[in-house]
């Protein structure tokens, strides 16, 4: 079963990973609060609280920018996806391609 995001969830989980390739070390609370135009610190740290939950997300209690994205698709759908392109049309393959950059996979 997949690992449901809400669109925030996915807001900000995109930003942590866009700003730890860009700068080598995960943002801080108030970092993601700005660049997301969140209302509040407390807002933020509830968004990544569900992301721990949920398992997309690891950080280290007591340490500051520990923020660390865990890969949360499944090996199986990435499976179905490349036995699926070995085998299609080229129309179909489009396609594909399509939903596997919507999936980020």
């Amino acid at each position: 079963m997949a690992i449901k995001l809400t669109k925030k969830q996915l807001a900000v989980l995109n930003y942590i990973q866009d700003f730890t390739e860009e700068r080598g070390f995960s943002p801080s609370y108030r970092e993601i609060q700005t660049g997301l135009g969140l209302s509040s610190v407390s807002a933020v740290a509830e968004h990544i609280d569900n992301l721990v939950e949920k398992g997309v997300l690891k950080k280290v209690q007591g340490a500051a920018r520990s923020l660390e994205i865990l890969d949360y698709k499944h090996e199986e759908t990435v499976e179905l996806f490349k036995l699926k392109m070995a085998d299609c049309t080229e129309e179909e393959k489009e396609i594909l391609t399509r939903a596997m950059e919507i999936l980020n996979l």
